[in-house]
C-alpha cells in the first residue's frame, strides 16, 4: 500500500500491513501431500531393488514407479504454479534466481527431479535399457531428498509461525514421504512376494508410529516452547474449528493403519495391508491440511 511520495528523490514510502486470513491454502496442502507421493514411491522402489535384486516382480515395477512418480510430482508443481501471485511470470524464477530462496531452490530442484523421472520413463518404456534406467534411478533417489526436504525449509522461514519449525518440519517431511511411498507401493506392487509387501507394510507402521508420536509431543508439550504455540493448538484443542479434522487426520493418517498392519501380520491379510495403505494416503492429505492451516489463524498483533 502506498503511503506517500516523496517529490524530490521520487522514492515511493510504503507500510508494511500483515496480510489477514489465510495466505497458504488446500492449493500448498495438495503441493505437499502430491510431493510426498512422488518421492516416496521413488525411495521404496530403491529399497526394494537392492533387498530383492534378483525378483523379477521388483524390476518389472521400473515403468509404474516412474510414471506414477511423474503424475503426483505433475500435481505437486501444477498446485506449486496455481498458487503462486503471478504465475506467468514464473520463468522469473529461473532467469533471476535468489540463491536465498528456498522457493527458488525447490522449483530448480523439482524441476531436475522431473527430467530425471522422464528419463526414466524413456529408458523403461521405449529403450527398455534397465542398466541405464538403474543409472538414472540413483541420481533421481539422491535428488528425492532434498526435494522432500524443502517445504521444511519454506515452512521454517515463517518465523512468525513457531509451529512450523526446523528440525521438526523436515522429520515430518521425510515421515510423510515414507508414510505415503510405501503405501502407494503396496497398492502399486500386486505381483511382489508377501515378504516384500510384508516389509512395506513395516515402513508404512513405522512411519505413522514416529509421525504419531511427533504430532502428540508437539499437541501436550509444544506449549512450552512459545505462548504462539499455545495459543495456535488452540485451535485444535477442546471445542476448537479444527478439533475434528486433526483427530480425524490422526486417526486414519497413523492409528488405523498401524492397527491394520497389525492385524494383517497376524493373519497374513494383504487386503488390510491394502486398506491401510488407502487410510494412509487419505488421511496424510488431512493431517498436512490441518497443520498448514492452524498456524494461519493466529492473530499477529
Amino acid at each position: 500500500m502506498v503511503h506517500e511520495t516523496l517529490s524530490a528523490t521520487h522514492a515511493v514510502v510504503t507500510l508494511d500491513v500483515a496480510l489477514p486470513g489465510i495466505v497458504w491454502p488446500w492449493f500448498v496442502t495438495m503441493n505437499m501431500w502430491a510431493k510426498s507421493i512422488g518421492t516416496g514411491i521413488i525411495f521404496m522402489l530403491f529399497y526394494l531393488s537392492k533387498k530383492y535384486a534378483n525378483d523379477d516382480a521388483v524390476g518389472a515395477l521400473r515403468f509404474p514407479v516412474a510414471m506414477t512418480s511423474m503424475i503426483f510430482i505433475s500435481i505437486f508443481l501444477l498446485f506449486t504454479l496455481a498458487d503462486l501471485h503471478q504465475p506467468f511470470r514464473m520463468w522469473h524464477i529461473f532467469f533471476y534466481p535468489h540463491w536465498t530462496s528456498p522457493i527458488t531452490i525447490g522449483a530448480i530442484m523439482a524441476s531436475a527431479f522431473a527430467g530425471l523421472l522422464t528419463l526414466l520413463l524413456y529408458f523403461s518404456f521405449v529403450k527398455k535399457d534397465n542398466a541405464a534406467y538403474d543409472k538414472v534411478f540413483f541420481w533421481t533417489m539422491l535428488l528425492a531428498i532434498p526435494v522432500t526436504l524443502y517445504t521444511a525449509a519454506l515452512l521454517a522461514m515463517s518465523t512468525a509461525r513457531e509451529l512450523w519449525q526446523m528440525p521438526t518440519e523436515s522429520v515430518q517431511m521425510i515421515l510423510a514421504a515414507t508414510l505415503s511411498g510405501s503405501g502407494a507401493m503396496i497398492l502399486l506392487g500386486n505381483k511382489l512376494s508377501y515378504e516384500a509387501k510384508r516389509d512395506m507394510g513395516i515402513v508404512l507402521a513405522l512411519s505413522a508410529a514416529m509421525a504419531f508420536i511427533i504430532y502428540m509431543s508437539e499437541y501436550i508439550f509444544g506449549p512450552m516452547k512459545a505462548e504462539e504455540v499455545a495459543a495456535t493448538l488452540e485451535f485444535i484443542k477442546g471445542h476448537g474449528p479444527y478439533t475434528t479434522m486433526f483427530w480425524l487426520g490422526q486417526v486414519f493418517a497413523f492409528i488405523l493403519p498401524f492397527v491394520l498392519i497389525m492385524l494383517s501380520f497376524a493373519s497374513k491379510s494383504e487386503s488390510l495391508l491394502k486398506l491401510a495403505a488407502v487410510s494412509a494416503i487419505a488421511g496424510l492429505w488431512i493431517v498436512k491440511h490441518v497443520w498448514l492451516m492452524i498456524p494461519q489463524l493466529l492473530n499477529m498483533s
